[in-house]
């Protein structure tokens, strides 16, 4: 789910690199790459691998730690529990993510091409809910996933906001939670919508190329899917260098 409130990291080689071997880590290992390894990794000082992770977090492109020196979370991946267990289909791949949220959890199969199981459990009920998704296998279709601050408010406290988009076993069960805890606050969507715009968002962020994609292509993959008007609004961002 980023945002673009500053310039891009990913229009030089070293920033590009940076992000992609966090993100294969990821996808490799199921944890984030520590300062130290990325330092080694890159054959660059600790402390500039520092700053770009800085730089690389300032463009929403990662999450670091309070301390700005580990990263939190790369989307769709998790470096910690929050609330999704991402486990491959296949015979024999014993990995495992955290997901971010039941958007980045749709979105971990969308980046690695992956048919994947979500576990995850329902705000309402604490009932198990065991997903099968894929990126032609959508998530049956009674399910439905929670935001709970418009577009605008994401980057605000992202942590917060990603552990806070959940799954329900249905949108009764979502509507009686949000009149119990949230009246009149977020939007209840269904996970199949969520899922198709999970491959678009986060299919190539495994691309060795990838850039920070423009505010008026994500928000086009949100008007695309019916989530338009003031909730579902990106706020606006910088030009690309590459955009003039």
């Amino acid at each position: 789910m980023e945002q673009h409130g500053r310039p891009d990291p990913t229009s030089s080689a070293e920033g590009r690199r940076l992000r992609l071997l966090a993100l294969e880590a990821f996808a490799r290992e199921g944890r984030a790459p520590t300062l130290a390894e990325l330092a080694r990794s890159t054959a660059a000082p600790p402390g500039q691998v520092r700053e770009l992770l800085g730089d690389l977090a300032d463009a929403h492109l990662l999450v670091l730690d309070g301390a700005g020196d580990s990263i939190r979370m790369a989307h769709p991946f998790a470096a910690s529990p929050m609330g999704f267990v991402v486990t491959p289909l296949g015979e024999g791949d014993d990995r495992r993510w955290w997901g971010g949220c039941a958007w980045d959890s749709f979105g971990i199969s969308a980046a690695l091409g992956l048919d994947v199981r979500v576990d995850t459990t329902c705000p309402h009920c604490s009932a198990s809910l065991s997903v099968p998704a894929g990126p032609a296998t959508p998530p049956p279709e009674h399910l439905v996933v929670r935001f709970p601050r418009p577009a605008p408010e994401w980057w605000d406290d992202v942590v917060a906001t990603c552990s806070a988009i959940r799954m329900f076993c249905s949108r009764d069960h979502a509507d009686r939670w949000t009149a119990a805890h949230a009246p009149g606050r977020g939007r209840v969507v269904s996970a199949v919508t969520v899922w198709d715009l999970a491959r678009d968002w986060y299919a190539d962020r495994l691309d060795p190329d990838f850039r920070r994609p423009t505010r008026e292509h994500q928000q086009a993959l949100l008007d695309e899917r019916g989530l338009d008007g003031d909730f579902w609004r990106l706020p606006p961002g910088p030009r690309r260098e590459d955009d003039a």
